[in-house]
């Protein structure tokens, strides 16, 4: 089934925070209850992000008009850090002019053109590694931006499912992201799901997977890009590309356009999330904590970018605004 969907005038949408123990669904009939359903995890991924802003938004405008004002505001807010989201309230908002169905009608294009979008963007990335790597690749990844982090198919794991399709995949080391572990939760399980081989390790040690020469690139995806090329990705991400330097192989970062957002022109300008601290205590005892969600990657250490319109290098200097 499909991440998140719509379906008989409500939101449907798989719980993540219950994976891979069991499959919940969700049946999201108010912005309230989508808003909690985004801030606990239970959606997330930055392009489902965005089609749950354009569905929330549909969902707002075909409600109480008196709410609505509220409604996309909490929205908006939910989750600071993905551009995704607002993205996709403002397309799905922009339709309102044509009527409260066309907001639907903008908010369901979101939907079904999310695959495809992702697809296009695998297939460009896959071709672009195997002119980088001789013969099949193996390939680390952070997080988890498979099938589940969109509506259907993935980024950075669609470009592994791409590889794995053409048969030039050999290997998948997944660092198991803490803290909420939606490596070893989401990404090994998708992972199995597909018939792909594929290793477990743990965040510490991402950057000796790549010492040891075990991968041949780091492929990730992305909740924000800025002009410049910076990359703000699940925390964790930054040494690992600075692993993946010293190493001296390729770091992919797989969005689509969506996640680009050109009105920033660094990482610096970015807000990044704070979470609950006792996301990291897990029953511990009570301490201080920071516990952000993102890092930025500079762009510098970013081989390439790839949409499904455009592959940029930003380590050269290459733009995206």
């Amino acid at each position: 089934m499909r991440t998140i969907d719509w379906q008989d005038h409500h939101i449907v949408a798989i719980d993540q925070t219950k994976l891979p123990s069991e499959v919940v669904v969700l049946e999201i009939f108010t912005v309230e209850r989508l808003v909690d359903a985004i801030q606990r995890l239970a959606i997330r991924g930055a392009p489902a992000l965005g089609v749950a802003g354009a569905l929330g938004t549909a969902m707002a405008v075909l409600g109480e008009p008196a709410h609505l004002d509220r409604d996309i505001a909490a929205l908006r807010a939910a989750r600071p850090t993905a551009v995704n989201l607002a993205w996709g309230v403002d397309q799905a908002l922009a339709a309102l002019p044509d009527g409260r169905d066309a907001v639907l009608t903008a908010a369901l294009e979101i939907l079904e053109s999310d695959a495809a979008r992702n697809r296009a963007l695998s297939e460009r990335a896959a071709d672009w590694l195997t002119a980088q790597v001789d013969g099949p690749i193996a390939i680390q990844t952070h997080c988890n931006a498979g099938a589940l982090a969109c509506v259907e198919w993935g980024t950075a794991l669609g470009v592994v499912r791409s590889l794995h399709l053409r048969g030039l995949l050999r290997h998948v080391y997944v660092d198991e992201t803490r803290p909420l572990l939606q490596g070893a939760r989401l990404t090994a399980w998708e992972l199995a799901d597909m018939g792909v081989a594929h290793t477990l390790v743990v965040d510490s040690a991402g950057a000796t997977v790549l010492a040891r020469g075990l991968a041949q690139a780091v492929v990730v995806g992305a909740d924000r890009i800025t002009a410049n090329g910076d990359v703000v990705n699940k925390i964790g991400t930054y040494p690992l590309a600075l692993a993946a330097a010293r190493a001296g192989v390729p770091f992919l970062v797989a969005a689509p356009e969506s996640t680009v957002d050109p009105a920033l022109a660094s990482g610096a300008d970015v807000e990044i999330e704070v979470r609950d601290g006792r996301e990291i205590l897990g029953g511990l005892p009570d301490t201080p904590t920071l516990n952000l969600a993102f890092d930025v990657t500079p762009a510098d250490l970013v081989t390439a970018i790839v949409t499904e319109d455009r592959l940029v290098r930003p380590a050269t200097g290459e733009r995206l605004a």
